[in-house]
């Protein structure tokens, strides 16, 4: 029997899938459909959702649209670059924004129009946005239903012909209202709710049976969350003796992760799992690598070598074992993975061995339509302890990402970029600091480069530093409310074109001046890995210790190629809040734990510098490469 849903048109933006899952969470059956679908894919839609996307509305290479779809009487919702769509359907015009907007602004809506899509909301709500274009004339026949600060066509409606159209993102957390906005829609859309937690885990397990066709499974077992719960779904659907995890030390592991990470599937009973340290190979695949691309397309690449070996010592019969992966919907996405989507990064679960496994039907990932939370949820549901469940994200290819390598010089292009960039700065008014922080303000920009995702794009762009008082033995004054810091940081990172990133100075060896420190040489090796192992796990421990670590979603700690010398290095601390991955805030952690942190850090014999990143997401990525 067919079942009733909500439609969205996937026009390649982060969000499509996150749009979909809001709708399942909530209890209505969505699915993802592409923009140039014909009619009769609709049959049993009650609604329609048009999804954002990384393009101009007014680009040449947009995605493919059947126009035909709104002539349909089906309630239609468009958001953000599906704003821009359904309101040049109806005659309206788009164009590049005066001032685009990037993060949190303030939606005020007009009390003289109701719209059911608002019904239960107050007047003025927080939401979320990342837009570079704005409606400039809204379409035939539609009114404004609210509007920002520089955004007068925020959300709009034509309700004889069932259509919203909203600037702003109401699928990510960061918009507190989205949820009631979805509810409300699907039920203008007459939805009823159709789906829970244990259709989905029924659903995954199924696939799996299926998909597994009677073959054993390897799965790669990297000790995050994804990969254990993938493990614990391979076994309940297809039996311990059909499965076999595997653990790899790959060199870029966390302190004592490897030893932790066994001993904790062992506690829980999982014993169908070995550990290959192949440690050696994986720093080989690595070595003089700059490029951050080309560094997870050599691990990833590797993985596969060292999975080979394995089933060739194991003496496994290739032809009846699939190749297992805890693969995330955001992975696919930011790989650009569906037909739309603009590539983020290039993810280790999707180099070219892994895609040529694919396409022979080697390959199962029962969690590939899932974000983190849901996954968690099916973790807990498994019966999952918590040790297992709320580890923070630790992709496959580790601490390798988190350190940047750099050949000591920037490339011309770079050079000139990075003098634009401290122009830019110097230019940006910062006004949110008390008079004192202000007059002990210091600004200054890091050359080194961190990938950022803004309008959906990947960028390549410089951070900004903001820099307090001088306290005396290389410590900073940090301001104590932390919304100042982040209106700063959005200021910031929304008015400039060649900076994705702002961080605040929490300390810097007081033997060394400022000059001192440069670009340096260093590659991802085993000396710089260790470095880092040492300082993340200061990290680790202290919000283990204030109760933090649950708190927030993932911390990385960044080594930088920025020093006063050869075998020294300075450091990012990056601690995020998130319920998607798709969006976040940095961890507004309390100044005495920070402070903790700091000192502990200082006293390690490598370290010159010490910077905090303030940036949410978009315009930045968690990670810097």
């Amino acid at each position: 029997m067919p079942r009733e849903k909500i439609i969205v048109l996937d026009f390649g933006s982060q969000y499509a899938h996150l749009i979909a899952k809001r709708f399942r969470m909530l209890g209505f059956y969505s699915e993802i459909a592409l923009p140039s679908s014909p009619l009769q894919t609709f049959a049993d839609a009650k609604g329609i959702v048009f999804s954002g996307g990384p393009a101009s509305i007014y680009d040449k290479n947009t995605p493919d649209f059947n126009s035909e779809i709104l002539s349909l009487d089906i309630p239609i919702l468009g958001l953000c670059y599906g704003h821009y769509v359904v309101q040049m359907g109806y005659g309206g015009k788009v164009g590049k924004a005066e001032t685009g907007e990037f993060g949190f602004s303030e939606l005020t809506l007009h009390p003289q129009t109701h719209c059911p899509l608002f019904d239960g909301i107050s007047e003025k709500q927080q939401v979320w946005m990342s837009h570079q274009d704005e409606v400039l004339q809204c379409g035939e026949g539609f009114e404004t239903v609210g509007s920002t600060k520089d955004c007068k066509y925020a959300a709009m409606q034509n309700l004889p012909k069932k259509r919203f159209s909203l600037q702003f993102h109401c699928e990510v957390k960061d918009t507190p209202c989205g949820n009631k906005i979805f509810e409300n829609f699907a039920q203008f859309c007459g939805m009823k709710k159709n789906w829970d937690q244990d259709t989905v885990l029924n659903t995954i397990l199924q696939n799996i049976e299926k998909e597994a066709n009677g073959k054993n499974v390897l799965l790669f077992l990297s000790g995050g969350v994804d990969s254990t719960i993938t493990f614990a779904l391979l076994n309940k659907a297809l039996g311990k003796e059909r499965v076999l995890g595997l653990h790899i030390d790959n060199g870029f592991m966390r302190k004592n992760e490897s030893q932790n990470v066994a001993n904790a599937y062992r506690e829980f009973g999982f014993n169908n799992f070995i550990v290959e340290d192949a440690s050696e190979s994986f720093l080989n695949a690595v070595k003089k690598l700059i490029d951050p691309q080309k560094k997870r397309m050599a691990i990833g690449e590797n993985f596969i070598a060292v999975r080979n070996s394995i089933v060739e010592k194991q003496h496994l019969d290739e032809s009846n074992w699939l190749l297992a992966q805890g693969t995330l919907y955001p992975d696919i996405i930011e790989s650009g993975g569906t037909k739309n989507s603009n590539t983020i990064k290039t993810h280790h679960n999707r180099v070219k061995g892994i895609q040529s496994l694919i396409e022979k039907g080697l390959v199962i990932e029962p969690i590939r339509d899932l974000y983190k939370d849901e996954v968690r949820a099916i973790g807990k549901k498994l019966g999952l302890d918590d040790s297992l469940v709320m580890r923070h994200p630790f992709p496959g290819p580790g601490l390798s990402i988190n350190v940047l390598c750099s050949n000591g010089a920037m490339s011309d292009d770079d050079a000139k970029e990075f003098e634009k960039a401290k122009d830019e700065f110097n230019n940006i008014k910062i006004t949110e600091f008390c008079e004192h922080c202000s007059a002990n303000m210091e600004k200054f920009v890091l050359p080194v480069k961190s990938v950022g995702v803004q309008g959906d794009f990947r960028t390549y762009r410089f951070p900004a530093v903001l820099s307090f008082e001088r306290l005396g033995n290389g410590f900073f004054h940090i301001p104590k409310k932390w919304e100042k810091i982040e209106r700063a940081s959005s200021a910031i990172t929304n008015s400039a074109q060649y900076l994705n990133r702002t961080l605040i100075r929490l300390w810097q060896n007081p033997s060394i001046k400022n000059s001192d420190l440069m670009l340096q040489e260093g590659y991802c090796e085993k000396d710089r890995l260790d470095q880092l192992r040492e300082v993340d796990d200061i990290v680790l421990n202290a919000l283990h210790k204030y109760n933090w670590y649950e708190k927030i979603f993932q911390h990385l700690t960044i080594d930088l190629p920025y020093s006063s010398g050869k075998g020294r290095a300075s450091f990012v601390l990056r601690p995020v809040c998130s319920e998607d991955v798709m969006t976040a805030r940095f961890a507004h952690l309390p100044l005495g734990l920070l402070n903790e942190i700091t000192e502990k850090i200082s006293t390690l014999h490598f370290v010159d510098a010490l910077y905090y990143d303030c940036t949410n997401k978009p315009p930045a990525t968690f990670g810097w490469e």
